[in-house]
């Protein structure tokens, strides 16, 4: 299997702070065109790609657009630019690096702080906040307010990249999931589905799993699955039973997170069709950090017999995030297969 380069650096590079994913949207809406039966929009700017199946059973895919970003909350009387995170950030990683305000047009600017030179001792000691930070556009104050304006959205700047067997990007948390939705809805185009197959592109994940919890109340399925990345802390310095992934060692399939325990049943299932497939795969426990795929096994009468399809990446929530094409490959397969094979298995056990 070729991945499509061209098109996953466009899906990183295109800009959708949450609550503000209409960038993303029109490109993802785009690429989805006659890969499904239907394609429609919620009123909160969820996408849903709607594949009829044999039967009267649901299964949701979900895989979040938006992208950790920040908010325009001041403009001071030099012109400096004063925000505030959407979604979660370690504040060390501010440090140099370059933003776009998407204001009345897009407008680079870069990160500063107050210069090492002339902070004291007990400041060179203190773990920087996000506080301390603020966007410089190079510009006066009556230039900027030009173009910016109290609520405009700041997306990150960085260079797509491949690196070694690896990609690494901005905003792969988590577009790299939005790439391998679309390149399954392309390999399922010509295979009738046994359930319908409802393929949901979410907003505002990063905030709160808000775009899961509507679509799925919408949807109400009978089965899940969330795609998602997950951390591979295989890096210098970590022991082995903190790792919970490893770049390179396959798909991962999630057990729990702090949002979800999935359901044993799926779980039990992926692993099977994974087996059967030769699909390389990995066991995920991420005890720290959430997923669309609470949204889908909860927020729905009755519930969703949910699991969810990790995709292990280094340097998660920066600019270096970084994804090796095999584990993309072995996802895709996995969810092309497990989205094909679901009747097959017997869920009363």
């Amino acid at each position: 299997m070729d991945l499509n380069t061209e098109l996953f650096e466009a899906i990183c590079k295109t800009p959708g702070a949450p609550g503000y994913e209409s960038k993303i949207r029109s490109l993802i809406i785009k690429e989805l065109e006659g890969l499904s039966d239907e394609i429609k929009l919620d009123n909160l700017g969820n996408v849903y790609a709607i594949k009829k199946g044999k039967s009267d059973k649901k299964i949701m895919v979900a895989a979040h657009m938006d992208e950790i970003g920040f908010i325009v909350t001041h403009i001071d009387e030099q012109g400096f630019v004063r925000f505030h995170t959407l979604g979660g950030f370690d504040p060390k990683t501010l440090t140099a690096q370059k933003v776009i305000i998407h204001g009345k047009k897009d407008i680079l600017g870069v990160m500063g702080a107050k210069p090492i030179h002339v902070m004291s001792q007990e400041e060179k000691s203190k773990l920087p906040k996000t506080t301390d930070y603020f966007i410089d556009l190079g510009l006066p104050k009556e230039e900027v307010e030009k173009i910016v304006e109290i609520g405009n959205p700041i997306t990150r700047y960085a260079e797509f990249l491949q690196v070694g067997d690896c990609f690494c990007s901005k905003s792969i948390d988590n577009r790299v999931s939005v790439f391998i939705l679309i390149e399954a809805l392309k390999i399922l185009k010509s295979k009738k589905t046994p359930y319908d197959l409802y393929a949901v592109f979410t907003v505002q994940e990063e905030v709160g799993i808000r775009g899961a919890n509507v679509s799925s109340l919408e949807i109400e399925p009978d089965f899940g699955i969330g795609l998602d990345t997950t951390i591979a802390y295989d890096l210098p310095g970590a022991q082995a039973h903190e790792m919970v992934t490893k770049l390179g060692h396959g798909a991962g399939i999630k057990i729990m997170d702090s949002s979800a325990i999935c359901d044993y049943r799926m779980v039990a299932y992926m692993k099977k069709v994974a087996k059967e497939n030769s699909i390389k795969w990995q066991a995920e426990i991420l005890t720290a950090g959430g997923t669309d795929t609470a949204g889908i096994q909860r927020m729905n009468k009755g519930g969703a017999i949910t699991g969810a399809i990790s995709i292990p990446t280094r340097h998660l929530h920066q600019v270096i995030e970084m994804a090796h094409k095999d584990d993309i490959k072995s996802s895709i397969n996995l969810l092309v297969n497990s989205i094909s094979k679901i009747d097959s298995y017997d869920w009363s056990h």
